[in-house]
């Protein structure tokens, strides 16, 4: 995995999701995540970086049970003929299917958008009572 693959991907998620400043973006410790351009990407967006200890998978246990359920899902299931077959499969996987509308326990039983929708309600909730 290249180091542009990864800054790629977290521009595109900064620019679809706006997140708070310092929300934090936990990965492992492979040197695409630990490269200068990462950390300087990073820090220019307010995003503080995260990386598990080398063999434990439970500081990171929901984004292992979220390849795991892909796994399952979706890739054990398909064959791709092509590289753009298996892009357009994860995407419609993930925005059409895992996202909007797969439950998680972690999350209280609601899927990863409408937990992410209650928790930007609330805290605009709390910004709009604290200028009050």
């Amino acid at each position: 995995m290249r180091t542009e693959l990864v800054t790629d991907a977290l521009a595109m998620a900064l620019h679809q999701r706006h997140p708070e400043a310092g929300v934090i973006h936990h990965s492992d410790k492979g040197s695409q995540y630990t490269s200068i351009a990462f950390g300087q990407r990073c820090e220019q967006a307010g995003v503080r970086p995260s990386t598990g200890r080398t063999g434990t998978c439970f500081d990171n246990a929901i984004t292992e049970s979220f390849f795991a359920s892909l796994e399952c899902e979706l890739i054990d299931r398909r064959t791709f003929r092509t590289r753009s077959e298996a892009e357009r499969a994860l995407f419609s996987y993930i925005e059409g299917f895992y996202n909007p509308r797969r439950r998680h326990s972690a999350n209280g039983q609601l899927s990863p958008a409408e937990y992410e929708r209650r928790h930007t309600l609330k805290n605009a909730q709390v910004l709009d009572y604290a200028a009050a």
